[in-house]
């Protein structure tokens, strides 16, 4: 049995500002820092130890993982990639929250936040440029399955057989890019996922078998 450590990142100023932020890069607030830092304190006095690191190439994200392992006074090999981006919210990203609900009611913005298959309203053109993203592929808007089908295959391909190799994981990542990681995980359906919440800043633990199917789950 293994365990899996996965992090939401902390705060960031447009978390702060109730904004939807998706693909834009926005940094840590000083509450996000604070997060960041008490989530490895935590881990630390819990005794974890890991071997490397996997985050999102969005500065929150790997913000977060650099405190949680500077408090921890680890350094691993870290790999950053896109496919742990945060759900692109298409037109809405930038957007203040509140504002978008008294335009569009607030029902149609839950079903555009919580939703499975409900993608935002998207973008007219893409503007956003990553090297290891080919042309074509850069989304203009993303629903939480669009979200899932683009981590999967770096699950499947890159950290689930790091996992398998006995090496220990932690993950730093955005509140849908980890709901598609718990659904993965848990085996959810979509109507299940619609109704899982991720804490910002508290370390998620997954005690895994040889077969990678949770035996247990707990925050810190």
């Amino acid at each position: 049995m293994t365990k899996l450590v996965i992090v939401r990142h902390g705060e960031s100023v447009w978390n702060k500002e109730n904004v939807f932020t998706g693909w834009l890069d926005a940094p840590l607030s000083e509450k996000g820092i604070e997060d960041a830092k008490r989530a490895g304190k935590i881990l630390k006095e819990k005794g974890f130890i890991f071997d490397m690191g996997f985050t999102s190439v969005l500065k929150r994200a790997y913000d977060t993982l650099d405190l949680v392992l500077k408090e921890m006074d680890l350094n691993i090999p870290i790999e950053r990639t896109w496919r742990l981006n945060e759900r692109h919210y298409g037109w809405l990203q930038g957007k203040n929250k509140d504002e978008v609900r008294k335009k569009f009611g607030v029902e149609q913005v839950e079903k555009w936040r919580r939703g499975y298959e409900i993608r935002p309203p998207a973008k007219e053109k893409g503007d956003f440029k990553y090297p290891e993203v080919s042309e074509g592929k850069v989304p203009l808007t993303e629903s939480l399955e669009d979200t899932e089908l683009r981590i999967m295959p770096f699950w499947d391909g890159k950290i689930a057989p790091e996992i398998k190799r006995g090496n220990r994981v932690i993950i730093a990542a955005h509140g849908n890019s980890i709901r598609a990681l718990i659904k993965r995980i848990e085996k959810l359906s979509p109507e299940e996922i619609t109704k899982v919440e991720v804490p910002i800043g508290t370390p998620l633990i997954y005690e895994l078998d040889n077969c990678l199917r949770p035996v247990s789950k707990y925050y810190l």
